[in-house]
């Protein structure tokens, strides 16, 4: 059989597995996300991890120039050779699809992070309301002990590089606690894309066929050491959006230093405000008013931040990976990144903020 039969076949097969690997997560769990991954993303990071630049972002962008010259090349003979240019073209969706999967995608499929940890799913709204005080009370903490004054914004001191050697020491801590989040072999780097994606409205994403986590270097350094550490989540297999939130900010607030804590603190006060927002817009204004106009001036920032990148193509971006995610096992689509408050909600019924 000619390759480009086999190949076609071979997506075919690919996509009715995917029909039925749903239905067995702790197999995925078992043999692919703490089996074969750990190996292949640790292979992946020892050797793409020195590299001081984001050969992913390259290797993406000569991966689509290729393409569009392929195309363009093929142009004059699409009515005259259309069989083999389709069979080419499902032939390179074919190796591109396994691939992915094979280096990372997989993880889709594997058991949820609520029944490895053993946390409850549901919370009523007495429980996120006590949970955003404690969590206001901390950040508010924080903040004031970086700038001994509650009305300035959190600045950073470190360089990015700094930080990105700084996050391990918040994953070295969790990982003593839970050793399934042990973060070995760093692979994080400063996207050289990070204009496009500020456009996309992305503040970071994993290359899932190098293992890099790739950073947005142009937003805010506040939430740059959060960011860092979801897209480090990303690394350790968890592919669930909400999941990589609840550990990144695990990571970030239990690291010893309080800029990366403050990092953790405000994400995820934001995020319980815009759950609030949505709830109750009258309790939402009563939280506010207990926050530190610090706290606020560096969610100004954030804002501002994004809003000069707002383009219909941020729209357009968010529609399709909106749709991506829920063909991956993530119903929620981009929404899917708010419901890690359930994992912070209930996780902190047990233990202490």
């Amino acid at each position: 059989m000619k390759p480009k039969y086999f190949l076609s076949l071979f997506l075919l097969a690919q996509l009715f597995f995917l029909q039925v690997i749903p239905y067995f997560p702790e197999y995925v769990e078992q043999f692919y996300s703490n089996g074969l991954y750990p190996m292949i993303a640790a292979f992946s990071r020892i050797v793409f991890g020195k590299i001081p630049f984001s050969l992913g972002d390259f290797i993406y962008l000569i991966t689509i120039l290729s393409v569009l010259f392929w195309f363009w090349t093929k142009r004059k003979s699409w009515k005259s050779r259309w069989k083999n240019n389709l069979l080419a073209v499902v032939s390179f969706l074919s190796i591109f699809y396994f691939l992915f999967h094979i280096l990372w995608a997989f993880n889709y499929y594997r058991q949820p992070l609520f029944e490895k940890m053993v946390i409850a799913k549901e919370y009523s709204d007495a429980d996120l309301l006590d949970f955003t005080k404690k969590l206001i009370t901390k950040t508010n903490a924080v903040q004031v002990e970086i700038t001994k004054n509650d009305s300035l914004k959190v600045v950073f001191p470190y360089s990015q590089e700094q930080i990105f050697e700084m996050n391990l020491n918040g994953y070295k801590n969790l990982s003593s606690q839970y050793s399934y989040f042990a973060y070995n072999n760093r692979s994080t780097k400063k996207s050289i894309i990070s204009l496009p994606l500020a456009y996309m409205g992305f503040s970071g994403y994993l290359n899932p066929f190098t293992n890099e986590a790739q950073v947005n270097y142009l937003g805010p350094m506040y939430s740059f050491p959060m960011t860092t550490n979801h897209e480090m989540a990303h690394q350790m297999g968890y592919a669930s959006e909400s999941e990589c939130n609840f550990i990144g900010f695990l990571a970030s607030v239990k690291n010893d230093n309080l800029h990366v804590q403050y990092s953790g603190y405000s994400f995820a006060l934001r995020y319980c405000l815009g759950n609030w927002q949505f709830r109750n817009p009258k309790i939402f204004k009563q939280l506010l008013k207990t926050i530190h106009p610090g706290i606020l001036k560096n969610y100004k920032e954030s804002d501002h931040f994004w809003k000069q990148y707002e383009t219909p193509i941020e729209t357009g971006f968010h529609a399709f990976y909106d749709n991506f995610l829920k063909l991956n096992q993530q119903k929620d689509g981009i929404e899917s990144y708010s419901k890690f408050v359930n994992l912070m909600v209930n996780y902190y019924k047990k233990n202490e903020l």
